[in-house]
């Protein structure tokens, strides 16, 4: 959580600068519209749907001490990935234009400056694709090994190339300072894990494994989780698809309200559940369900108590956070209420998002990837279908539609994560219903009463510095909610306060 907390505050920094420099303006739409092709294609090969598949089954072979054949694994699927994502990154990169103009922003055709900066763009950063794949397959082989600071603190890394690139580069590149920032930072994503990977002392072998079970059976678990993390990215798709047609800044504000979404999210969220996807699958190879149910349902209780009160404090502080973080240079009045009025409707789904993140990695851990896959498929399909309705609402309104996306994707998030819960009720024969809920109405109660105290300090404080209000809203937020999380008597806030006090006496 420390590393994940380093490296938001690193994407923050990088964020402002890159606000200040670049706006939501004509290149800032053509580098979001640009880099969703080479995240794709990092996803669809080598990310979250690699990590699924391949993260249980080294797993296991680590417990059962076969480390000769976990790292025979290990090699064939980091050559596969190299091969796969070369190969498919010099096909993006021929048929670009194609790509730009019928599938992926469409609405740039109005502008062909701008759409052709896109196309160059998108060529510029394929590349990155391929070092991610790789940096992500070694992040999953250090999470195997119970390694999490440094994969965790990679990000940061990752963040440091782009401000490199848009304090550096931009002012004599412009925006392809940024892009050549993009493939700067993937190299210091992948070196920085490097030596924690060698110290492994693993043994490296020149094969594709082709003809081995183990990489069968990761290519199979990998099959359906493929189509889900397709089908998830088929909506970031449509997303600037869409925004491409609506009022410039539409696609950087989506971009920028997801992104500020994800911050409290991976902190929350990402850092227990890729800590907890190892241990899940070392209790399940071990056959010990019994662990393995009470270590998901006391992460899931933690991952609630936290998200909603942080969900709430974010919907009520967005527009000074954002005015505090971002407005500044090129990033004016009118660009804060494009992104603050994507936020608040994103801010909404933090609950689900941090939900899905921890039980789809549950299901992972049992060798069950079509479960979580085919939820995943219905709730991002009706996601297309929200898209669709709730921009012709939200237009219908004379709000701005590109609100309407992101409760989309809210909505379908929320359903995604009752039918996840629902599924691994029926898997493990219970989920320690009470337990979990005792901390839901607590922290509910809770989150209430802050936002009450957010409310009336928004209200006093609207003559005061923008900074005195975000961070004195913190505060009381904070203050408040740890307040009545005690009253309440929320036991893991007695359990972190006492771990705290072991670790400052030892």
């Amino acid at each position: 959580m420390v590393a994940f907390i380093i490296s938001n505050i690193a994407g923050l920094i990088r964020q402002i600068l890159i606000a200040s420099a670049f706006g939501t303006k004509a290149d800032m739409e053509a580098f979001n519209a640009a880099n969703r092709v080479a995240e794709t294609l990092f996803s669809l090969v080598a990310g979250g749907a690699l990590a699924s598949a391949f993260i249980p089954i080294f797993t296991s072979l680590l417990a059962k001490e076969d480390r000769e054949r976990a790292w025979r694994l290990a090699s064939a699927v980091a050559n596969l990935v190299f091969l796969i994502t070369v190969l498919v990154g010099l096909a993006a990169a021929i048929f670009a234009p194609w790509v730009v103009r019928h599938i992926l922003a469409p609405g740039f055709a109005n502008d062909p400056v701008k759409e052709n900066l896109t196309i160059a763009l998108m060529r510029l950063m394929l590349p990155s694709a391929v070092i991610f794949g790789l940096s992500g397959l070694v992040m999953g082989i250090l999470n195997s090994n119970q390694i999490f600071f440094y994969p965790s603190l990679a990000p940061a890394m990752y963040q440091i190339g782009m401000i490199f690139g848009v304090i550096f580069l931009a002012p004599k590149m412009g925006i392809y300072g940024l892009g050549w920032g993009v493939i700067i930072g993937a190299v210091l994503h992948l070196l920085l894990q490097i030596p924690a990977l060698l110290k492994l002392h693993g043994k490296y072998s020149y094969t594709l494994g082709l003809d081995m079970p183990d990489v069968g059976e990761v290519i199979r678990l990998m099959g359906p989780r493929l189509l889900g993390v397709a089908v998830v990215q088929l909506n970031f798709w449509i997303n600037v698809r869409l925004a491409s047609h609506f009022i410039e800044g539409s696609v950087t504000g989506i971009v920028l309200g997801f992104t500020l979404m994800l911050m409290p999210q991976a902190a929350i969220a990402q850092s227990i559940a890729i800590a907890a996807l190892p241990s899940f699958s070392a209790q399940v190879a071990q056959g010990h369900l019994n662990e393995m149910r009470f270590s998901l349902a006391s992460s899931l209780r933690w991952v609630l108590i936290l998200s909603i009160p942080a969900s709430i404090g974010l919907m009520i502080l967005r527009l000074p956070i954002i005015q505090m973080l971002y407005q500044r240079g090129q990033f004016n009045a009118r660009s804060t209420e494009l992104v603050a009025w994507a936020l608040l409707w994103y801010a909404a789904g933090l609950v689900g998002h941090s939900l899905v993140e921890i039980l789809a990695r549950a299901f992972y851990s049992l060798h069950d990837t079509q479960t979580p896959v085919l939820i995943g498929i219905l709730a991002m399909s009706l996601n297309v279908l929200f898209s669709y309705l709730f921009v012709w609402i939200f237009t219908s309104l004379g709000w701005m539609p590109h609100g309407g996306l992101a409760l989309a994707n809210t909505i379908a998030t929320a359903i995604e994560s009752v039918g996840l819960i629902y599924f691994m009720r029926r898997r493990l024969v219970g989920l320690q219903g009470r337990f979990i809920l005792d901390g839901v109405w607590k922290a509910l109660v809770a989150a209430v009463i802050m936002g009450v105290v957010l409310f009336i300090w928004m209200d006093a404080t609207t003559e005061r510095p923008i900074w005195f209000v975000v961070f004195g809203g913190l505060l009381c937020g904070v203050g408040t909610f740890g307040l009545c999380a005690l009253l309440l008597r929320i036991s893991e806030f007695y359990s972190a306060i006492s771990l705290v006090r072991k670790r400052l006496v030892g």
